[in-house]
């Protein structure tokens, strides 16, 4: 009895030891996956989504499974804090998001506490990385960078032109149309409006005659597709050829299927095009099979879950206090976007914001 017994204890541990690791370590993607803005929660969702589908396929973070967990934060602050405390307690260690930076300035309060890294793939107000915070990333760029191409193209391309500026009163929407007008301010332009709308209104009727009374030229606006879509529709209907100009919160087809033909011309800035880049390819071709287009955030979500696994590697470890040192570091990083490193701050050390145009259903760089 006492060999047979001895015989399965050691059949047990040659069954266990021949077993494939199951130890998962859970990785959250945190945005607004229902309300006006989910588009962008989705482009998160699928980047996170396809990255751990590759980085599975080839062994895990270190040996273990990557699983993704979902926090809907509907762009609500208050409730992106709750989706925080939640990861936290479900043990998610790392966070890839959140999408609006009104979101992800507080929830980031609460990463910190608990020693959770979060890397944000869309939150762009500098705010974000100022506040001293050790564990906060983003792989795109800042508003200030953002706003000062727009404003060097309004001052070299526009001179003349009569410019209004409006902004949805959101930490990021101010904080875009607030560097802009800086911006153009300092290169002696002055717009003839200046004002915020509330987001989620349906008319702004009161807005575009305001605009009209005014002959306004162009139209800067610091906020999210839906209402600027509605913007350029009712600017439309009102006759009002306007030239919307606007940043990457418009970054998606939904904006054009919002406006309608009359988007033809929008301007925008954001980064240069991650699906055009050589080492963007087969992670592109991997996409496009699954009828995904990986336009606005979906590369640099995938980015962010390479410096996970590049800066885990590195350090042979998933402690998030080890891994974020290494991103400080300076270390470099090949991703979809091309080679990233990072500041004391949490910040790209190199900005790329480019100026596209809207062109039948879709945008291209000018």
């Amino acid at each position: 009895m006492k060999k047979l017994l001895l015989a399965g204890i050691a059949l047990g541990a040659m069954v266990a030891m021949a077993m494939p690791a199951s130890a998962q370590v859970k990785v959250g993607v945190g945005g607004p996956i229902t309300g006006p803005n989910a588009t962008f929660g989705a482009q998160l969702k699928n980047g996170a989504e396809q990255w751990a589908a590759d980085v599975n396929a080839k062994g895990g973070l270190m040996g273990e499974k990557v699983e993704i967990v979902i926090g809907d934060d509907a762009s609500k602050p208050e409730q992106g804090v709750s989706v925080a405390n939640k990861f936290i307690a479900d043990g998610v260690k790392f966070v890839l998001g959140h999408f609006n930076s009104g979101v992800s300035i507080p929830a980031s309060e609460q990463y910190a506490e608990a020693g959770v890294i979060a890397i944000s793939p869309a939150s762009t107000n500098p705010k974000l990385t100022e506040r001293g915070l050790t564990n906060v990333f983003r792989t795109c760029g800042r508003d200030d960078q953002q706003g000062a191409t727009a404003g060097e193209y309004i001052l070299k391309n526009l001179q003349g032109k009569k410019i209004a500026i409006v902004h949805d009163k959101t930490p990021y929407g101010k904080g875009l149309a607030d560097e802009t007008k800086k911006s153009i301010n300092a290169g002696g332009v002055t717009e003839v409006i200046y004002e915020g709308i509330n987001p989620g209104e349906k008319d702004y009727t009161a807005l575009v005659s305001k605009l009209k009374g005014a002959g306004v030229d162009v139209l800067y606006y610091g906020g999210l597709h839906t209402e600027a879509g509605l913007l350029v529709r009712q600017m439309r209907d009102q006759g009002l050829k306007t030239v919307l100009f606007s940043g990457d919160g418009i970054t998606d087809k939904e904006f054009w299927t919002i406006a309608g033909p009359g988007a033809e011309g929008t301007l925008m800035t954001f980064g240069s095009d991650p699906r055009k880049i050589p080492a963007a390819a087969a992670v592109v071709e991997e996409f496009k099979k699954k009828g995904i287009d990986p336009e606005g955030y979906v590369l640099y979500t995938y980015a962010a879950g390479q410096m996970l696994q590049q800066a885990a590697d590195a350090t042979k470890s998933l402690d998030p206090k080890k891994i974020a040192e290494y991103i400080h570091s300076g270390a470099k990083f090949d991703t979809v976007l091309g080679t990233l490193s990072f500041d004391k701050k949490g910040d790209r050390t190199s900005g790329d914001y480019v100026v596209y145009v809207w062109k039948d259903g879709g945008y291209s760089e000018l």
